[in-house]
């Protein structure tokens, strides 16, 4: 079968985009259209795909910006036709509406927040970008809904992605969890200046990721380390708050991804997150998690055996969660074995069987 992957934008590095390269793995030879596609801010894997892009991608300024890009989006997507039997629609809100005459599946990562989770999202975004996106949501939100119905399969990365799609569309979805994106066998590069024994939150610094809690929690636990990984529209204001013991990585490659996983007490993470990938990468290192009980973390966290939950974004609720880790301290062979259940050939099998059924 001719398969055909789409993706919202390819600019950077997330769970989303490891997805991506998953599906490419999984059906190889599939080209992968996009709207933005900027090699040098994304993995470098996409350098040896067939990328293919929307004549908005020479736009430089809203390359390197595509939350400025938002007006443009929807009608970017609808005027993209991809030929192939099956598409492959890896989404966030503005793939699954691409054009095709083939069969169309949508893997959804979340419905679009700037629609459905409004006031997280474009807390992110300037002024002038959140009055537009509010006189833009009536229009943009029958647009989306449009999309979502031209799908001839949904699925969802987890449980609260299945329920807010079944909310945002009325579509009940299938669950697909992704897969673990990092691969505890490749090689491992320590961080110049780190020595083993820190906590290390993984992830994009924006809003919903309520990256604030965790640093504040630290500020408070000043013989403790934190390492956060990650940047995004909120680095400044983080950088600017952070006590002494909060190290910041702007970004790493996998190796020294691999090592800070394998080297850290345990993954914390405060997000909104629908599925929440990086308990299971950390797991796959035997690394436990320290997270916030809500949405996908429920799905990548098995309460006192891979990790524990905090019940409030609160400092003070993440450091009793920090306490009872160290009481519960899980196993290291439980947590690898949980990862085992997120792995790669799992997530192919389970994508080519969906796809199998448009033959």
């Amino acid at each position: 079968m001719r398969v055909a992957l789409v993706h919202d934008y390819l600019t950077q590095r997330g769970g989303a985009e490891r997805v991506v390269l998953a599906l490419a793995r999984a059906f190889p030879g599939s080209p992968v259209t996009t709207s933005f596609y900027d090699p040098d801010t994304t993995f470098p894997e996409f350098r040896s795909l067939d990328v293919r892009t929307a004549p908005v991608n020479r736009v430089g300024p809203l390359r390197r910006a595509h939350r400025l890009a938002l007006p443009l989006l929807a009608p970017t997507f609808s005027a993209l036709r991809v030929d192939a039997e099956v598409v492959v629609c890896s989404s966030s809100g503005w793939a699954h509406g691409v054009r095709t005459d083939g069969h169309k599946v949508v893997y959804c990562h979340a419905p679009a927040r700037w629609l459905y989770q409004r006031a997280s999202y474009t807390a992110a975004l300037g002024p002038g970008a959140r009055a537009a996106s509010a006189v833009l949501r009536r229009p943009l939100l029958a647009w989306d809904r449009r999309a979502a119905a031209s799908a001839d399969l949904y699925v969802a990365n987890s449980t609260r992605t299945r329920d807010l799609v079944r909310a945002a569309y009325g579509i009940d979805a299938e669950i697909v969890h992704p897969p673990c994106g990092v691969d505890p066998t490749g090689p491992r590069m320590p961080v110049a200046g780190l020595t083993p024994g820190f906590f290390v939150c993984v992830a994009r610094l924006l809003p919903y990721k309520q990256v604030g809690v965790v640093i504040d929690a630290f500020a408070e636990l000043p013989d403790e380390r934190l390492v956060v990984v990650g940047t995004g529209p909120d680095a400044e204001r983080l950088r600017a708050g952070a006590p002494a013991n909060v190290r910041f990585l702007a970004e790493v490659d996998d190796a020294e991804l691999r090592w800070l996983y394998a080297s850290a007490e345990a993954l914390v993470g405060a997000s909104l997150e629908d599925f929440g990938l990086t308990p299971v990468e950390a797991a796959a290192f035997g690394t436990p998690a320290v997270v916030l009980r809500f949405g996908g973390y429920l799905d990548t966290v098995v309460e006192d055996r891979t990790g524990v939950f905090f019940d409030e974004a609160t400092p003070a609720a993440l450091r009793s969660a920090l306490a009872r880790l160290r009481a519960v301290r899980p196993d290291p062979d439980e947590v690898r074995a949980h990862a085992r259940r997120f792995s790669e050939p799992a997530f192919a099998e389970a994508m080519r069987a969906v796809v199998a059924r448009f033959a």
